[in-house]
């Protein structure tokens, strides 16, 4: 299940697996992660996470939108809780009983980070350094939370899977931006998009 995070501190790692375990505790309450992951939650999730924090930077403020069982955020914090010591996290989750499940992870892991318990498209602009998302939604739906929440000098990091040159294409008809696509480490074919300059055509 677990495989050895290169260039992380031991104390970092020990944080992650503490992590994985409160999923793993939680996830027959409020199935945080499906049955068939469980098994391989550290590949599909844990490392999936850790190359979103490698393409950001030690800002101000990372917001985290649709956080549910804490991919990336969660992850990101983690990691930057000994490197990026002052960055702020926000987790923005709608659902009550995973703000529940986030709030006792901050709490537990000592993380510099606060959830906002409301919709995506109504809770207040963040003004974000760095906004990110996985599985969360299409690209299209994904740059007007961007056009919401992110400062105008800051970037997003959307992880997206094998389908992502099609959304591209189709969010390219509504909105202006710029993109770089960076290859997935974790799964064939996906790759996370780093977008910044989002403003509707």
């Amino acid at each position: 299940m677990r495989g050895d995070i290169p260039n992380v501190s031991r104390e970092t790692e020990e944080r992650l697996r503490a992590f994985a375990d409160l999923v793993l505790k939680w996830t027959p309450k409020i199935n945080l992660i499906s049955r068939k992951d469980q098994s391989d939650l550290w590949r599909r999730h844990i490392l999936d996470s850790v190359q979103v924090a490698q393409c950001g930077y030690a800002c101000d403020h990372w917001v985290d939108i649709g956080t549910g069982g804490g991919f990336p955020g969660v992850v990101v914090a983690a990691m930057a809780k000994e490197t990026w010591p002052h960055t702020r996290f926000t987790f923005i989750e709608s659902d009550q009983r995973k703000s529940a499940f986030l709030r006792t992870v901050i709490r537990e892991l000592e993380l510099n980070a606060k959830v906002l318990c409301d919709r995506i498209e109504s809770a207040p602009g963040q003004a974000a350094d760095i906004l990110s998302a996985r599985a969360l939604s299409d690209l299209a739906s994904l740059l007007a939370f961007a056009d919401r929440h992110l400062d105008p000098e800051g970037y997003a990091l959307f992880q997206k899977g094998e389908n992502w040159q099609k959304e591209l294409l189709e969010a390219q008809e509504a909105w202006t931006f710029d993109c770089e696509a960076i290859t997935s480490q974790t799964h064939d074919g996906a790759v996370i998009l780093k977008i910044k300059g989002v403003s509707r055509d």
